[in-house]
């Protein structure tokens, strides 16, 4: 359906797209993911001439949309386009910002649009919001209600660009539940994400893009779990670290507790991850081996791509091994850690568990 050859894009002399080649099937989600500033947005803006690429070629069934002569308004009635800010109205009720392109563009009659628009409210859970404001709306709610309005062109392409990175971690969930429905309706998708959940378990395929270009590109189980080129298998093996030094002083506990949670909300930690990780730390220091006064050093690494994460407590005075323990608080530590934990390790003072 759509053919990219040879795309590049400048800013000042400073080259954003070099040489981008590729090809997307009707029908196909493509993720695209990689570091900041590597071109993906700049990407998506191409495709629908929001950018004028410098050079190249862009075919959607054929037609060249950068030649002299092409219908940019004929394209862009056939692809939407999901931002990272919401771009609502703030004077128009919400069934009135989803109504506004179908009367004006499509010119359907306000009571066909009125019925479409409360069909797509619908669907993206938000019917009982119709007479809202975008003002009286969460910044999910915002974004669900910019996706309808998109949906209400009747798109052929959606094209997503980053449309959780304005949001609070607590509100992704609900937006990517949405852009996962779409997935299977059969709309051609191409989602700018760094949510690498969404993309491993949604896309048909995924774009890694590095340097300006798309570095590599496959099918999310190749690229997620056995990359072929250095800067992917970097990019995807990247790990987030959580360190604390913790006491037998009581406000360490509560310390710990309210930075670990950042962390866990800002790296989209899962939650029953979250409780299963919380469990197995507060089982081990306050139970089954509690800190001496010299205390612990406590290690969370997680790997947002993989779903990677583990759990290290580094004990400055010496221990014993904790699944050795035959007492109470010994046998809960050992359900725990078979219900929990792919491995439980313990070795020069630390104990290393990997979750599940």
């Amino acid at each position: 359906m759509i053919r990219i050859n040879h795309l590049s894009k400048s800013f000042g002399g400073v080259p954003v797209l070099r040489d981008v080649c590729a090809h997307i099937r009707r029908g196909e989600v493509i993720s695209i993911i990689g570091p900041s500033g590597t071109g993906k947005s700049t990407f998506l803006r191409c495709l629908n001439r929001l950018e004028t690429p410098d050079g190249g070629e862009i075919l959607i069934d054929g037609c060249n949309i950068l030649a002299p002569h092409a219908d940019v308004l004929a394209l862009r009635l056939r692809m939407g386009m999901v931002f990272q800010s919401f771009n609502l109205f703030s004077h128009l009720s919400v069934v009135e910002n989803i109504m506004l392109g179908p009367v004006k563009l499509l010119r359907h009659t306000r009571a066909a649009a009125g019925t479409r628009a409360m069909e797509l409210l619908e669907m993206v859970g938000l019917r009982d919001k119709a007479t809202a404001y975008p003002a009286q709306l969460s910044g999910g709610q915002k974004q669900r209600v910019a996706i309808a309005r998109t949906l209400a062109m009747n798109p052929e392409i959606v094209l997503f660009d980053e449309p959780t990175s304005a949001l609070d971690p607590t509100m992704v969930s609900e937006v990517l539940a949405v852009i996962q429905r779409l997935a299977s309706s059969g709309i051609t998708m191409l989602v700018v994400t760094h949510e690498m959940k969404f993309a491993r378990d949604v896309s048909s395929r995924v774009f890694y893009m590095d340097e300006g270009v798309i570095y590599e590109e496959g099918a999310p189980a190749d690229i997620f779990g056995s990359p072929k080129r250095e800067k992917t298998r970097a990019f995807i093996h990247r790990l987030s670290t959580f360190r604390f030094h913790f006491t037998p002083a009581p406000q360490d506990a509560r310390t710990l507790n309210a930075q670990f949670t950042a962390f866990a909300e800002a790296h989209l930690i899962q939650p029953f991850r979250l409780h299963n990780l919380a469990m197995l730390m507060d089982a081990l220091y306050s139970t089954v081996l509690p800190p001496t006064e010299a205390g612990i050093d406590i290690t969370v690494n997680c790997a947002e791509a993989t779903g990677y994460l583990d759990l290290e407590f580094r004990y400055l005075s010496p221990i014993t091994d904790p699944l050795s323990r035959h007492d109470e608080a010994g046998d809960t530590f050992r359900l725990l850690t078979r219900r929990l934990c792919e491995s439980c390790i313990c070795a020069d003072n630390a104990i290393r568990l990997v979750l599940k």
